[in-house]
């Protein structure tokens, strides 16, 4: 006889399935900003004040609002329904934590790369990255005083985004700009897997 299986059991069913998706993209791009939106928990963050001998090394001058930095990871939670929980791990944007990328980008779905595009050329490592570990990405431009400098299709050709990969805007300060933008990134990696 068989014995019943547990998600046939009256009033349980399987818990949301996990999800990893990766914020990347370059410093003070928005990556904090936007788990932090989202997250269900508070936010893990490795958040450390711009020294001076980091504000020359990581060009904060092009971004003087920015105080502070990730020096390691962002790390938050979201449930996006009764089958899917997401677990979001913000990279560092400084080119000296690339090393970390590695680890931090194992067992990840997909991946959310921001861009600012006032500072288009942060994104171009990201962006190969992504290309180079095969790993789905949607390219999401964040509205920085709620404006893109350029239209997507001038961004896409300057990044050398290839047309299957999602494009769009977004803002990294709205929880519902968000939202759309990690759907995004879960549609298009779930097309890529079935």
């Amino acid at each position: 006889m068989d014995s019943p299986r547990f998600a046939d059991a009256p009033g349980v069913g399987w818990p949301p399935m996990p999800v990893k998706i990766v914020i990347a993209g370059g410093f003070g791009v928005g990556k904090t900003t936007a788990v932090a939106q989202v997250s269900e928990t508070p936010v893990l963050t490795t958040e450390a004040p711009i020294t001076e001998i980091a504000a020359a090394i990581d060009r904060a001058e092009e971004v003087p609002e920015k105080t502070t930095t990730t020096v390691a990871l962002d790390f938050g939670r979201i449930t996006i329904d009764d089958e899917i929980k997401l677990y979001l791990f913000g990279t560092p944007g400084q080119d000296r934590f690339g090393f970390m990328w590695r680890d931090l980008t194992e067992g990840a779905l997909g991946a959310l790369i921001i861009a600012d595009s006032r500072r288009l050329d942060d994104s171009f490592a990201a962006v190969d990255y992504f290309e180079r570990a095969e790993i789905p990405f949607v390219v999401g431009v964040n509205l920085f005083d709620g404006v893109a400098r350029h239209e997507l299709a001038d961004v896409r050709w300057a990044l050398a985004i290839p047309d299957d990969v999602p494009l769009i805007t977004f803002d990294a300060r709205d929880r519902g700009s968000v939202l759309d933008a990690l759907l995004a990134v879960l549609n298009h990696s779930l097309s890529r897997v079935t």
